[in-house]
């Protein structure tokens, strides 16, 4: 236990030290024999705006709680500021507060809480008693029955106090000062909502005479003879028993035995028991290795390929006070869509997510409770606290509470020092602790180019050419050959990389090849899980999510803290239905030619006999056919060529699709029996679409109701559709070229690279205009021909729409050729019609059934798909680009009466949105709520589309996803039906 220093110079919460009298960490586990005491629930609470703002009165047994003054009720665990008490706060580098370390403002929100409670009538007479803290943000002093227990910093990690001597039957006051602001803030600047309060559980252990003080489970394997290696040292000695495996030895002694490992995709875990003369503790042992060797990171003798998330603790109303239910939703989620990894980002979670790691199964990065990075807005990171030895201290107590609390988490793999927190010794000093305390897993750090303290080459972001030259080993050097020698030896992690925030991100199967072509490679961590978007109403009810600035913080980032693969309310974003399908664990692909289907295990330990395969046969979007589909097992890493079914006889017209799925076979512990697990399409038409069909050779005629071609009306001056058959056009097909930027379009304020949002914009291809060159009445149609060009440019494009005659339908062709200097890419090129309000139902042939763009595509399977139009819409936090369907043959909108518009591509597929409102109105809105819906559902028919990628944190759309200005042609069969 520590003790303040009397002449201590500073208030104790500006102390950088970890704070005193609390006890030293130790492992953490959710039950014994040993009696508990929740001390959750509903407290008294009192918020000041300063630090000693209120007096200490409330310590005490005589203190009542008035509502006048200024006390209420608060659920604890819980956020006040998510309670009626202020309001969050969003920042992602800058600090919200004047830097001046170890220093904070007067200005320091300050929650009193207090919590009476008897102990239970069973409660043991003998022994000890703990009070145990699992999170407070960020400062707490505490008292229990009017003795000061001591203050602790580290908010996300737990803290532990001896109270027996104090406790009594009844009455037994317990009061807690939270702080806002301390000096512990300038290590917890972690890209996300600040949130105190006591966030996590708070209870009240019995010790009994004997009792387990700590214990650490050492559960290696040796892949070379297949047998389990169990040592648990414990303080104090006691018997370990594991009943499946017949141990039954003493603590401190080494026992090999045969065992299945524990790995991400095969979670083995033995009952065991810890039993020493005052407790019996339940143990959960999973065998595994970790090594890093050859240049790579091997768990059992294997290398791994993380397919990983970074995720922050996240709930809409609770805030970072999670509970286990929220918990396992994640981790289920996560396994349903192939996720085998996790980067705890920035902090330890909570730790009963990392049992159901264990549990389920998942690989762990467990990071520290740290990140400086409003630092790096001062010159070579000045005043840095990790080069600060006054808060070196602070910094190894951190790490040591996060290693000695989840040590026996089989699934933690790797420890991470923290995030973005530049270099310095303090860093070093956190390694050294953690490699002397548990060598047994391999430690982490990125935002330090040496990776002095690493035994990963770790980096945010990285371009694909990067990426590819690393795994070659090719690297560009350090200016030091010793320390560049010593990177080009370890392994490659993206610890961030895909910055999943609105539309996209894109590149992930581009990425994932050059995972699986380079060893050195291992994989990436996708940031991030979840949007972190708050739920609000406008004025007049309606519900939106909002994110930084709506809560009336002067410094904010925005919507920067709504960047995850879901949405807020846990609703999976296309962008996790992407990443689903790229990071597969079995590879499929159908080779025509030879009449197989190639079918690889992608896993690193598990066999594909928990799978059953099936095959399914369409033409046109219908079933014609299937059945299941013989694939011997296969181990990690193999590959059968199996036949492809014999195709089944049909005369139905249309392409035929051969698509081969690969289930689970029964139930599992994370989804049922079933489950889609991966999927292949092969389609039995090499050609996209049918060619132009021949035009009926009729002409135009013109009349007092304008110009008549086929069954389409048309304005006799502009050349406009008017009508189509019985169906009015409000809004004819014209060239369109505008799409509301995505986040990723808009890029980063920081990045050198060109932001082609921005540059869309500067140009003013948010302003097109349209000029009229002509119309035309020819022999075979009508010619309009038109240019498109924004103001105040000597850019345009001129536009040629080539309208004629089918049997029952119109053939449009349209050419676009771009004139003067063009310097940027197009957002798309396509066109834009308008229909009335009632056309809202969709049927479309193309891929589906979710959004898609050019790098953004892998999940659309080709397939018949229905959906209303309010359905096709991505309720992006902050609205933005959405909605399109890629790979499209033929859509039709209908209406309950009247005819349907039937759309069909000619030569080549289209982009197919359909929305209430334009892409104007979709840039304007700054939340779903803004968006209206008007009286016309407008229609997009896109040739072209620029890429996604990822430049809202990281590498813009490769370039072979970039829409660049060229000769365009394309047509399409319009018809009302």
């Amino acid at each position: 236990m520590r003790n303040r220093p009397e002449d201590a110079p500073l208030p104790y919460y500006e102390d950088p030290s970890p704070g005193f009298g609390d006890l030293p960490p130790r492992a953490w586990y959710p039950a014994s024999d040993a009696a508990r005491l929740p001390l959750d629930g509903t407290w008294d609470f009192r918020l000041s705006e300063t630090a000693e703002g209120g007096d200490v009165a409330f310590t005490s047994d005589a203190f009542t709680p008035e509502p006048d003054a200024g006390w209420g009720p608060l659920t604890v665990p819980g956020h006040w500021v998510l309670q009626g008490h202020g309001a969050p706060a969003y920042t992602n580098v800058r600090y919200p507060f004047p830097v001046d370390p170890p220093r904070v403002p007067t200005e320091n929100p300050t929650g009193d809480h207090r919590r009476v409670f008897d102990l239970p009538d069973d409660w043991p007479e003998d022994g000890e008693a703990v009070l145990r803290f699992d999170g407070v943000e960020s400062c707490a002093r505490v008292w229990l029955n009017g003795r000061e227990l001591g203050v602790f910093q580290g908010s996300r990690l737990p803290h532990e106090f001896a109270v027996g001597h104090l406790l009594r039957r009844s009455g037994n006051v317990l009061a807690v000062r939270v702080h806002q602001w301390s000096a512990g803030s300038y290590l917890e600047d972690q890209d996300m909502w600040w949130l105190p309060g006591i966030f996590r559980e708070v209870t009240l252990l019995h010790r009994p005479p004997g009792a387990v003080e700590d214990h650490f489970v050492h559960a290696g394997f040796d892949h070379t003879t297949g047998e389990g290696v169990l040592r648990v040292d414990s303080s104090p000695a006691g018997r370990v028993l594991v009943p499946e495996l017949g141990v039954d030895v003493a603590t401190g002694d080494e026992v090999r035995v045969p065992v299945e490992p524990w790995t991400a995709e095969t979670p083995r875990l033995y009952a065991g028991e810890l039993v020493t003369a005052g407790e019996r503790v339940p143990l959960r042992i999973g065998f595994r290795t970790v090594v890093v060797e050859d240049g790579l990171f091997r768990v059992n003798g294997r290398r791994v390929l993380f397919r990983g998330v970074n995720r922050h603790e996240f709930h809409p109303e609770r805030g970072r006070a999670l509970d286990q239910a929220t918990m396992r939703e994640d981790i289920l989620l996560m396994k349903r869509h192939n996720i085998n990894a996790v980067r705890t980002s920035h902090y330890p979670p909570h730790p009963a997510f990392l049992r159901l790691c264990d549990e389920l199964g998942l690989w762990v990065i467990d990071e520290c409770d740290l990140e400086t990075h409003g630092f790096c807005d001062f010159e070579d990171w000045r005043g840095n606290p990790v080069a600060d030895e006054r808060f070196t201290p602070a910094l190894v107590d951190r790490a040591r509470r996060m290693v000695e609390r989840d040590k026996n988490h089989p699934a933690v793999v790797i420890w991470s020092l923290g995030n973005e927190c530049g270099a310095g010794d303090g860093l070093s000093a956190m390694a050294r602790w953690i490699r002397e305390r548990d060598p047994e897993r391999a430690v982490h750090y990125e935002n330090d180019p040496t990776c002095r303290d690493s035994d990963f080459y770790s980096r945010m972001y990285a371009p694909h050419a990067e990426v590819e030259a690393i795994g070659r080993r090719a690297e560009e050097p350090l200016a030091d050959p010793e320390l560049d020698a010593r990177r080009r030896s370890l392994p490659f992690i993206l610890c961030e990389y895909a910055h999943a925030m609105g539309n996209g991100p894109g590149g992930l199967a581009e990425y994932q090849r050059l995972f699986r072509e380079h060893e050195r490679c291992q994989g990436g961590f996708v940031w991030e899980w979840i949007d972190h978007g708050f739920p609000k109403t406008t004025p007049e009810g309606v519900p939106y999510f909002g994110y930084g600035g709506d809560f009336g913080e002067e410094l904010h980032d925005g919507n920067f803290v709504c960047d995850g693969l879901l949405f807020p309310d846990r609703t999976p974003s296309p962008g996790l239905l992407e990443f689903r399908k790229v990071i597969e664990p079995v590879l499929m692909a159908a080779d025509r030619a030879a009449g197989v289907l190639e079918v690889t295990n992608d896993q690193d330990f598990a066999d594909t006999s928990g799978l059953a395969f099936e095959w399914a046969y369409e033409v046109a979007g219908e079933p014609v056919a299937g059945g299941p589909l013989t694939v011997p097992p296969l181990g990690p890493g193999a590959t059968a060529r199996v036949p492809l079914p014999s195709r089944p006889g049909t005369d139905r017209p249309g392409a035929g699709v051969w698509t081969f799925r690969a289930l689970l076979a029964d139930d599992t512990p994370w989804a049922p029996r079933g489950h889609l697990v991966a999927w292949a399409q092969l389609a039995t038409d090499e050609r996209a679409v049918e060619p132009a069909p021949p035009a009926s050779g009729a002409a135009p005629v013109r009349s007092d109701d304008g110009i008549a071609l086929g069954p389409g009306r048309f304005d006799a001056v502009s050349g406009a559709l008017l009508r189509l058959g019985d169906l009015a056009v409000p809004h004819a097909p014209r060239l369109d070229v505008w799409r509301a930027p995505t986040d990723n379009d808009l890029g980063a304020s920081w990045q050198d690279d060109e932001r082609h949002g921005q540059s869309w914009r500067a140009l003013g291809l948010d302003r097109m205009r349209h000029r009229l060159d002509g119309v035309e009445l020819t022999d075979d149609g009508l010619v309009v021909r038109a240019r498109v060009a924004p103001a105040a440019a000597e850019v345009g494009l001129a536009t040629t729409y080539h309208w004629r005659a089918l049997d029952d339908a119109l053939l449009l062709s349209v050419t676009v050729l771009p004139e003067g200097p063009w310097r940027t890419t197009l957002p798309k090129v396509g066109l834009r019609l308008g229909l009335p309000a009632a056309y809202g139902a969709v049927t479309w042939f193309g891929g589906g059934p979710g959004e898609a763009y050019p790098d953004t595509r892998q999940a659309a399977a080709l397939g018949r798909y229905r959906a209303d139009v309010d359905a096709l819409q991505t309720p992006y936090v902050r609205p933005q680009e959405n909605g399109a369907r890629a790979d499209v043959r033929w859509a039709e909108l209908a209406a309950d009466v009247g005819p349907a518009l039937r759309v069909t591509a000619v030569d080549e597929p289209f982009f197919l949105t359909a929305r209430r409102w334009t892409p104007e109105h979709l840039d304007a809105a700054e939340h779903t709520s803004d968006l209206v819906p008007s009286d016309t559902v407008w229609v997009h028919l896109d040739h072209a589309q620029h890429g996604i990628g990822s430049q809202s944190c990281g590498p813009g759309p490769l370039a072979q996803y970039h829409l660049r200005p060229r000769e365009f042609r394309f047509a399409l069969r319009l018809a009302a039906r």
